[in-house]
Order: C-alpha cells, then structure tokens, then sequence
C-alpha cells in the first residue's frame, strides 16, 4: 500500500532538514529520504582516523547557520534538543614563508596591532572599514537573505538609495562586481594583508581575478572581527542531531540508506517517489529535491522546457577539494609563533599569486604545485572532540580537479585520484611542514579523502566540489541555477530544488531550504 505525505525530501542535508522541519512546524506531514547510512549531507562528524578523534567530514565553521533565519526561528528548541556551540574568539590568520603572520581576532586592538605591523596605512584603513561596518551589514545581508524576485531586488535598491543616494548605490554595485584582487588592491598596500583576506574567496570559488568575489573576504573580515565564529561543539554534527529530533517532534522523518531512483510525475506534476528498492510514495503537495541540477535528469527525465533541462545539465561546478583528516599527539608548532595555535583557521597561501596560480592549474586539469592549504585546528577551541591532551587537524586542500590531466610539477604520473591521492597528500603536508616543523612526527592517524570519494558518498559534491556549483556572476543571484529559477522551482509542478545549487548558494546558514519552505508554507 503506498504511503501518502504532504510532502517529501530527497536528500538530508541541512537545507533539507530546515525545510522539512518548517513544513512540519505549519502542519505538513514530511518525509526525507537519504541514500546514505546517516543524515547531514557534507555537515557529519565522525571517528575517520582513530577511536576517540571526532572530526568534521567536510563543513566546520558554523558561524552562517548561528546566524541564520532558521536559527532564529527556531534556535531555542534546537538548544534544548543537545545543539551546542563552540564560540571562537581567534578566528582565522595567515602565516607566510618569512614567518610572519597575520590574523583577525575578536579583540580589536590585536588585530589592529597585526595589520600595523605591515601596515599603518592598513590599519587605518581597517579601522574605516569596521566603522562603517553596522551601516553596510544590513544592506548586505538583506540581500543574500532575500528571494531572488524583481520585486525583492527593487526593495534592496529603494533601502539603499534611501540610505546612500545615487552615487553610494553605485559604489555599492562596483562593490559587488568587483573582483577579489581588485578591491583588496584598492583597499589595503600591504601584499600580506590582501593573501589574509583574498584566501576567504577561495573557499568559494572565488579565486583573486574573479568577478563578484570581493563581498566573501569584506564580510568574512568584518562579521569574524565584529562576532567572531563558532565551531559545534563535538563536531558540526551537532546542528543535524538537533535538526533531527526537532523534526521527529514535529511528526516527520528521515529514513537513511534509502535512495530515490525516480520522481513519479504525471501531467506536468510531481506526485511523489519511487525508491531503489522498489517501495513507492505519494506527495500530495510537493516533492523537495536536494540534488545537484547535474542529477535531476536521472529522476526525472526530460522535462517540457528544453532550457531548463539544457540548464541543468549545463551547470558549472567549482575545483574540487581533498580533505586531510588528521589524530594528532599535539597541536603544530607553528614556526612563527605558538600565538598562532589559537585559531581556528590557519591559511597557508602566500600572496594573490599563489591562489590565483593554484586555480588556473586545477581549472586545467592539474594537481597544483602549490595548493592553497585551510588548516583547521577545532581542538584549541573545543578539546572534546580528541583524547585529553590530543588534538585533531582537518585540512582542506584548495583547490584539487575533479579529472586530474596531469600534475603542475610533473612529480605526481598518476591521473586517477586511487593512485594521485597519497603523493598529493604528502605534497600538501610538506606545506605545513615547512610551516611548523615537526608537525609529520605528531600525526597518530591519517585519512585523504578525495574528490572522487566526497562525490561517491554525496553525489550533490560533483568532482568533490563542497559547495555545489561555482558561485561566479553567471550562475549566482537570479541566475542560480538559473534565471527564473533561483527560487527553486521547477517545469514540473510540485516539484523544487533546494541545496547549495539554489539561491542563496553554499555555507551552513539552510538559506535556500528555509526560504523555499516558507515560500510552500508561509
């Protein structure tokens, strides 16, 4: 007998679990089906090394979701249900080869001292910026918190005109456009501060020249120095257990190892699914697909609107990244200093230079030869995720191809990530290194996992790319996915797409998940 709901989810990753606990908190009965063995998507923690090491998969920071619509809606209820985080004082930092560094912290005058350091000229400039910053924050966040609709967009406009005129508005789009490289050469003189800030775009995909990249290191700047971070506590899991029982408490359900093979439609409207095992599903009101717009085609085959569907399958996705899970004796002994031991970001990426480089080479196919290297140390912020006394790394390896052609050095033969997973490894950790010696003799467990193994257990991370579509102007506000179809809908009637794929795009804050639920509900 196939089982009727109002609605049904495939996938369960945090913007899934957003929208499903938001129907279900109006009255909807909702069901989420997930392929894999646990919920959560790229948002999981677990022992990958060694018994008694948690470490974060793939998402670590989530400062987006503390500070989310979804939270505030419903952060209470996921505070009482175990949801738990671990505040971060000392955010991010950069270390260079000469040994300096330099980092943001919540205590303004050390970072200020840090910038003055390369720069008083910077410094001066940073106080600006963070004087300005409670004017400009609304505005922002008012945007990427909005339904990409026409009429979302004029209220933005009319609140700005209103707030900074004609000739403020249009620094403000300038603003936008800008690429990187260009507004931190506008902004700050000092080299070391740009590579501090421009390494931010390069957790999404916006390499130093790319258009529209600016806004991602302005506000990682301002919003790390001005609130800081959080991390969760034990692991970033921690907001899924809680979304979970939130929406067991509202009567909905995820069931894992359940994959969805096909979406049932008929008349131009979804009703429901068919799983691989064979049992079927009705939905009366919608069917929520968290999928990559690469996928969609395998559950729905074509559909009435030939650019959609060339759309879909047309959709671009940033490099892809290798992880490098880490049980450590200790903490790295950073060769510029033990201060540097408190972040919780570590950036190994020396100027615009490298990063760009290090783009155009994985962009072409190649291992780079000097990869941009995110060290995560949530140990220094929240001890209970190792042994007293030990620690955990997890590093990103930024940026890594999806189809290896070659290797930028002509060190590495392999093109197939089974045999160029282990020297790549290797090459990125004789970065760090070369940063804090000794750190090798401190590793008590390792694991790589590569682009290949990110896509095989979420197919949502095409070519390990973790934040599921690149973010570039062409595919980003009305046009992501596509225009006319940043609100998540789709040809077929009842049927939506949500995820990072969809409007307002990747990061922990369920943007595209909440905002589609109370688009279906209210």
């Amino acid at each position: 007998m196939t089982e009727t709901v109002d609605a049904i989810v495939i996938g369960s990753g945090i913007n899934s679990l957003a929208a499903a606990t938001h129907l279900a908190s109006k009255g909807w009965k909702v069901r989420i089906f997930e392929q894999a063995a646990e919920p959560g998507g790229a948002v999981r923690s677990g022992a990958y090394t060694l018994a008694g090491f948690r470490h974060d998969w793939a998402a670590m920071n989530l400062s987006l979701f503390a500070g989310s619509g979804f939270f505030r809606a419903y952060g209470p209820e996921l505070l009482r249900l175990g949801l738990e985080f671990a505040p971060v004082s000392h955010p991010f930092c950069s270390v260079f080869p000469d040994g300096r560094w330099c980092g943001v912290s919540m205590e303004a005058g050390l970072t200020r001292a840090r910038i003055a350091a390369f720069s008083e000229a910077d410094a001066r400039q940073w106080d600006k910026l963070l004087a300005a910053f409670p004017g400009e924050a609304p505005h922002l966040f008012a945007l990427l918190g909005s339904p990409m609709k026409m009429r979302a967009l004029a209220r933005f406009g009319w609140n700005l005109w209103r707030a900074k005129g004609i000739g403020g508005s249009l620094e403000t789009l300038r603003f936008l456009l800008s690429s990187p490289r260009r507004w931190l050469e506008e902004t700050f003189e000092s080299p070391e501060v740009r590579a501090m800030l421009g390494a931010w775009g390069m957790h999404l995909d916006f390499a130093p020249d790319i258009a529209g990249g600016a806004l991602f290191p302005y506000l990682e700047g301002m919003a790390n120095q001005s609130f800081g971070m959080v991390l969760g506590k034990g692991g970033a899991d921690t907001i899924v257990r809680a979304m979970v029982a939130l929406l067991a408490e509202r009567g909905g359900s995820v069931e894992c190892n359940a994959k969805v093979a096909r979406v049932n439609h008929a008349g131009g409207r979804a009703n429901g699914v068919t799983l691989a095992d064979g049992r079927q599903f009705t939905a009366s009101r919608a069917v929520i697909a968290n999928v990559a717009p690469k996928k969609l085609a395998a559950l729905t085959g074509t559909t009435s609107d030939q650019r959609f569907d060339q759309g879909m399958a047309q959709f671009a996705h940033a490099p892809g990244t290798l992880m490098i899970h880490l049980a450590m004796s200790g903490l790295p002994d950073w060769r510029a200093g033990k201060e540097l031991q408190q972040f919780a970001y570590v950036h190994l990426a020396q100027d615009l230079d490298q990063m760009a480089r290090t783009y155009q080479q994985a962009k072409a196919g190649f291992l780079p030869s000097a990869p941009v290297i995110v060290v995560g140390q949530p140990t220094a912020i929240d001890q209970s995720r190792a042994p007293e006394g030990k620690h955990v790394l997890w590093l990103q390896v930024r940026m890594a191809p999806g189809q290896i052609r070659g290797d930028a050095s002509s060190e590495i033969m392999a093109t197939n990530w089974d045999q160029a997973a282990e020297p790549f490894a290797d090459r990125a950790l004789a970065i760090l290194e070369s940063y804090a010696p000794g750190t090798g003799a401190k590793i008590l467990g390792r694991r790589v996992v590569t682009p290949d193994e990110l896509e095989a257990d979420n197919p949502n991370l095409v070519g390990g790319d973790q934040v599921c579509g690149s973010h570039h102007l062409s595919q980003h506000f009305l046009f992501r996915p596509l225009r006319g179809r940043a609100d998540g809908s789709t040809p077929i009637a009842n049927l939506h797409l949500t995820g990072a794929a969809v409007w307002p795009g990747a990061g922990t804050g369920a943007g595209p998940g909440f905002l589609l639920a109370r688009k279906l509900a209210g």
